[in-house]
Formats: C-alpha cells, structure tokens, sequence
C-alpha cells in the first residue's frame, strides 16, 4: 500500500493558447486494495532555481461530467473545464445500459433526516458545535455525532445502541454527513453525549439570539412549567433520581424533574433538572435568578400555574420589581363567592369563557398593588360537572357495598374505616360531597352510616368551570391578562411534544451526567421541531410540523444500479423524485431537494 501522501500523477499540462498557469492533476491512493481517485488545481509558476509547482485546492473525487470536462480542457477548450465543474452540463459520454439488469439497492430513510439538517443549519447549530466542541485525535468530528444524536431523536426516537446497530444504517445520515456507518458505534454516541453537556449555557444563549432573528422572537413574556419524567432501572449512581410527584401516572419509579422556560410562542428559552422529589413551588427563586444572571434584569412578565405560587414566592417577585400573572389555587375562590353569583360585569371574551376584573378583594392582600381575574369557561364546567358525577356514583355504589357487607358479617371498626378512607381517597374530587360515619353497633361489628352535604354540591355547582388568576399588572384589561395567562398551554404543548414525539421518557440512561446530555438532545430537537414549525408558520403551513414531517420523510435515498455493455456497473445514489403533494410543501418551504447524493 502506498503511503498516504503519495499519489501517481496523471497530468495535462495547460494548452499553448492558455496564459494562466493553472492546471488540473489527476491523484490515486490505494486504501483497503482499492483506489481511490481525486483531483487537485495546481499552480506552476517560475523561481530563479527553477520551475515549481504548488497546489491550490482540492476538488475530491469527479463524476462523469468532471471527467468529461478535463478531457475537452486538455484538448484545449478554453474556459470549458471549470464550466464543467462547477454547474454546467458537460457533453454527456453514452454508453450502452442493459435494462433488464438494472435495480434498484439500499433505499434509506432521507427526507426527515435532511429536513432536520436544513433546520440545524438556519439555527446555526452545526457550526456551532464544531467550534464550540473540542477536537483532538478522535477519528469522527464530535459535534457530527452530536447532530447524528440530535436528528435521530428527532426523526426516529432511540436509544444509542439502537441507532449505532440499526437505524444509522437504514438512513441517509452517512450520506449527509460523510460519516460512513462503520465509524457510528454505541460508545461513540456515549462520547458525543459527553462532549455535548458542558456547553448547555452556550447553546441556550446561542439559540436565544439566533431565534430571535430567524422568527422575531420577543422574550418580553416567560411562561415556566415543570414536569417530570421517570427511569427504568434504580439509578442509584444519579443523585438527583428520586421519587415524588409524577406526572406520568408512575410512582413506582425514580424521577427527574423538568422546569422548561418558552416564550409566549413556545420557543424555548432554557431548562433546568431538579431532583425528582423537588416540590414546584420551591423552585421559582431558583430559576428567576438564573434567567435574570444570564439575560439580565429586563421588564419581563413570568407566567406561572398555581403550582409554583406561594406568598413568599409573590413576595420574591413584588420585591425585585417583577411582574406576573399566576394562577390560584381553588380554595381561593370562596372569596369571591359573592362575585361569582353577581351576573354583572362579567366579559365575554370569547365562545364558552367569560372573565371578570376584580381590584385585590376577598381572599387577596387588598392593597391596590394586585388585581384578581375571574375566570368561567362552560367547556370547562362541563368537564367538571362529569368528573363530579363520576366520582359521586363511584363513591355512592362503595358506600352501598360497605354497608351492605356490614349488615351480612360483623365487621371490625378500624378496617373498615379503613376501606372508607380508601374510597373516599381514590374518588377525591367528589368525597367533599359525603359525611360518612363508621359506628360500632349495640350486637358487636361495625355500623356505616353517611348522608350527602347539598351545601357542597350548591358550590360546587356555582364553581364548577371557574378559576381565579393574580397579578401585580394592574394597568392592563382583564382580556389582556387571561390572554397572557391562558399562554402557558405553549409550555404545556412542549412537554407534550417532549414525551409524545420525541420520548424523553423512559430515561434509560443511570449516572447523572448522562441523563442530563440526554435531557439537552431532547431539548435541542425541540428546538429544531419548533423550528420547523415555524417555517411552516410563515410559509402559510400552520404551525404543527408533524404532518409536514411525516410527509417529507417518505422521500427516499436509494442506489441506481446500472449494468454496461462492459460488464462494468455504474452507481448512482439518487433522491427519490417528491410527489405533488411533497413538491408543494418543499416549494412553500422554498427548500429544493438533491437530485443525487454521488
């Protein structure tokens, strides 16, 4: 094998009545018994010792067309070579096909996974990590693995080892990013995740700014959730896997808490881990000083559901001049009691909801500093009305088992109490509505007595749909404020999008740093599907990108097998041809697909 720098040079010199001193030169190397051809421009110019030669950029290896185009250069077609080259058609050198030998190989998942490189590119994403992550002796780019990590979360959710084994192979990412699928292994995706976590900080800023140019993203109103995704497996070596609330229905397993930070039109602004027992309302202080210690003390507006509100939490905000809009929690609407019966000045704002401005009365601080917004939605009371129903009839046809196994065994006290505890607490929404009374009767075994409150169903009907928001925005319409408000659905829909589209659960991954590079590839595909949606916004598309996705993922890469006269078999790795309906989409997208990839 010849040694890496050597090549044989199979040259044209330039044409006598060609002035400039360019030329190109042919180079082979041998690799694995193969050769392997390329091609250099290459200088000649004089020095007092004698000609010398330098060359000046390498052109890699040429099709058909390039080759056709050095022939009719050295046959001193001036001018025609770098035609050839760069975008003209060459005259085309035929050759005989035999059609009844022709196939077709290897069709790979494409147009999803060049979607999601489009997108990376506008953000800037690429760039990035190739500048932002350090290089040394590795023998793939570590920000490539990281966008092979990021798209394949985005395109075909997986673990590591999955995409390493199989879907790697089965898409046209090797094609796209020049990494062959030989070089893509479970360890160094691991790796990639390594590389990828110190620079959280950087990627948010970066993806602050440069979606604010792309979208003209205002980040003047912050709506901040939280949720929780939970483990397979003890993950014992993660300090921060615990359990406590879920969100998933799952509280058999260990968590991890999520805070996520959007914009009022759901672009992300940042996110934070919390342990998995980590109470919501104990960690507003927390993220209000990071956002403010990284962006500044700006005049911005948080948005928060009831969860994360407390005195002390309203007081930390009131104190630092900031302002917000909070949801309550219900009880706080018995002081509003006399309001929600009053049918005057309530606005309907739109279909089913009306709202209702009330100046910091009944059940507020009162000081003129705040305001309080009724709220009544009738889908919403519909939906409660039903919940209500349920639960009463659950709890009703329990109560009437009970008694009726009491009056056919004696039965001990404490245990049934017990099971009355447990009905009451498994149909919760409705057990205000039963007074129920476990007795030990006269002849020995217990005795269950209830009736129902009407004055808790009287309330509950008065309240069924409404709910009461606060704020310290005093100027503003009620409108206005529910507006802003009813924007936390935005954050809401990330989480959705997060655990539906893009799986962040279940977290297979047990040390910590591990999970929390696998929480930022979440979040970077996030980015990148609100990206996408957002073209589509402005392209007159709607805003959900996953029709959009789905519809351009059909599009295929696939090898063009064409058997010759010669017994020679020419490849072609060509992009399958969009129908009309992806045609429109690309087109409204203003993106235009390759027609081949080699």
């Amino acid at each position: 094998m010849e040694p890496a720098s050597a090549c044989s040079v199979d040259s044209w010199p330039a044409p006598a009545d060609y002035n400039a001193s360019m030329y190109i030169r042919r180079c082979s190397r041998r690799k694995a018994g193969k050769e392997h051809v390329y091609w250099q421009v290459v200088e000649s110019y004089r020095t007092p010792s004698g000609p010398r030669q330098r060359v000046v950029t390498y052109l890699g290896d040429m099709d058909q067309a390039g080759r056709v185009g050095v022939a009719n250069a050295a046959a001193g077609k001036v001018g025609l070579l770098q035609q050839d080259l760069f975008g003209q058609d060459p005259t085309p050198e035929w050759v005989e096909v035999d059609a009844s030998r022709v196939r077709v190989e290897r069709p790979r998942d494409f147009g999803g996974y060049w979607l999601g490189l489009q997108a990376l590119e506008k953000l800037g994403l690429v760039a990035f990590l190739k500048e932002g992550i350090e290089s040394g002796r590795e023998e793939v780019p570590w920000h490539l693995m990281a966008v092979v990590l990021v798209l394949t979360r985005l395109c075909h959710p997986s673990s590591e080892l999955e995409v390493a084994e199989r879907l790697y192979e089965q898409s046209a990412l090797g094609d796209l990013l020049g990494v062959p699928g030989g070089k893509v292994n479970d360890d160094r995706l691991y790796r990639a995740l390594d590389s990828l976590l110190p620079l959280k900080r950087k990627l948010e800023k970066h993806l602050k700014a440069r979606l604010g140019e792309l979208f003209e993203v205002e980040y003047d109103l912050l709506l901040y959730d939280m949720t929780s995704t939970y483990f397979e497996g003890e993950a014992k070596a993660n300090g921060q896997a615990k359990r406590g609330y879920s969100r998933d229905h799952r509280p058999d397993c260990k968590q991890v808490c999520i805070a996520l930070i959007v914009s009022r039109d759901g672009m992300p602004l940042g996110y934070e881990v919390f342990d998995g027992s980590r109470a919501d309302v104990s960690t507003v202080k927390e993220i209000v000083t990071t956002v403010e210690k990284e962006y500044g003390k700006a005049n911005r507006i948080w948005v928060m559901d009831r969860g994360m509100v407390s005195e002390a939490n309203l007081g930390f905000l009131r104190e630092g001049g900031r302002r917000y809009i909070v949801g309550t929690l219900k009880s706080q609407l018995r002081g509003f009691e006399s309001q929600l019966v009053e049918k005057q000045d309530w606005q309907q704002i739109r279909d089913g909801v009306e709202v209702k401005l009330c100046k910091g009365e009944g059940g507020g601080e009162g000081d003129g500093k705040e305001v309080f917004i009724l709220c009544r939605s009738t889908a919403r009371a519909t939906k409660e009305q039903a919940i209500h129903a349920r639960f009463e009839q659950k709890i009703e046809a329990g109560l009437g088992k009970l008694v009726e196994s009491c009056g056919q065994k004696k039965r001990n006290v404490a245990v049934v109490e017990r099971r009355v505890g447990a009905l009451l607490a498994a149909n919760s929404r409705a057990r205000g509505l039963f007074k129920v009374e476990v007795r030990q009767r006269e002849k020995g075994g217990a005795e269950v007595v209830w009736q129902k409150r009407e004055a808790w169903r009287e309330w509950a009907e008065l309240s069924e749909g409404c709910y009461l928001l606060r704020s310290n925005i005093v100027d503003w319409s009620s409108e206005a404020l529910w507006e802003a408000y009813i924007q936390l659905t935005q954050a809401e829909g990330a989480f959705r999008v997060e655990k539906s589209d893009l799986r962040i659960r279940p977290i297979w991954h047990q040390k910590k740093d591990r999970v929390q590079a696998h929480i930022l590839v979440c979040f970077l595909a996030y980015v990148v599907w609100k990206t996408i949606g957002a073209l589509c916004k402005r392209a007159g598309l709607g805003d959900q990108p996953r029709q959009v996705l789905d519809e351009i993922a059909r599009i295929k890469v696939v090898d063009v097998v064409l058997p010759t006269r010669s017994g020679v078999e020419i490849r072609k790795r060509c992009v399958t041809q969009p129908d009309a309906g992806q045609g429109l989409l690309l087109a409204q997208l203003g993106l235009t697909l390759p027609r081949r990839l080699a």
